[in-house]
């Protein structure tokens, strides 16, 4: 697999690999038509139940990004697909995608950064927020039930967003967590959504797009 040494031009996509904190990374990076100067940083569902960059959720994530003019960086956590490193509970992968941000932001020659995240990618992606300030953070399904003290709360917009029917996580449980942050996060619900929102993919990504211009 061959390290990506630059952002692809406007408009394109390149495949490949970066350095990480536990070996390469398996990443791919796609260029808006028309770039703000920013960089968004999706974080893909569990490892070890099938989660890939590839997801339905995160490319969605992604192609939102890409719209509003931010370069959408996808990356495979350590010992998924081809990207080196083994399984870490959330705490590596936590390292990798501030790698993979870091990099993006200097190859970017950019301080804008926009977090995103679906299910335990939500939780790396609100994980990695509290040590790398995004201009906003969005959270999709996130499983709250993975931070066993208060939820953390970064100082930055931060939308979240749930389906009422996720037969994975517990909606009211995650959305009662988050009503008790202060600031509260902006919550949006899609009505009979299961957790990989089938049939509501194109709804979660106007949602989205709704809100990154907000924050850039």
């Amino acid at each position: 697999m061959p390290a990506i040494n630059k952002l692809p031009e406007a408009g394109q996509t390149v495949k490949g690999s970066i350095e990480g904190p536990s070996g390469s990374l398996e990443t791919e990076i796609s260029a808006p038509e028309e770039a703000v100067g920013g960089v968004a940083v999706i974080c893909h569902p569990h490892p070890q139940h099938g989660g890939t960059k590839d997801n339905k959720v995160v490319y969605t994530l992604a192609r939102a990004c890409r719209e509003a003019g931010l370069i959408a960086v996808r990356f495979n956590f350590r010992g998924v697909g081809a990207s080196e490193g083994v399984y870490d509970e959330g705490n590596g992968e936590t390292e990798d995608a501030l790698a993979v941000a870091e990099w993006a932001l200097q190859q970017a020659e950019s301080e804008t950064l926009v977090w995103a995240g679906f299910s335990f990618g939500a939780g790396v992606a609100l994980r990695a927020a509290m040590q790398k300030q995004p201009f906003g953070l969005a959270t999709i399904a996130l499983p709250t039930r993975y931070f066993e003290k208060d939820l953390p709360r970064p100082d930055c917009p931060w939308l979240a967003v749930h389906g009422d029917a996720d037969d994975v996580v517990d909606t009211d449980a995650a959305i009662k967590s988050l009503n008790e942050l202060s600031p509260t996060p902006e919550i949006e619900t899609l009505s009979k959504a299961g957790h990989f929102f089938h049939g509501q993919l194109t709804e979660l990504g106007e949602i989205i797009g709704k809100h990154l211009p907000r924050w850039l």
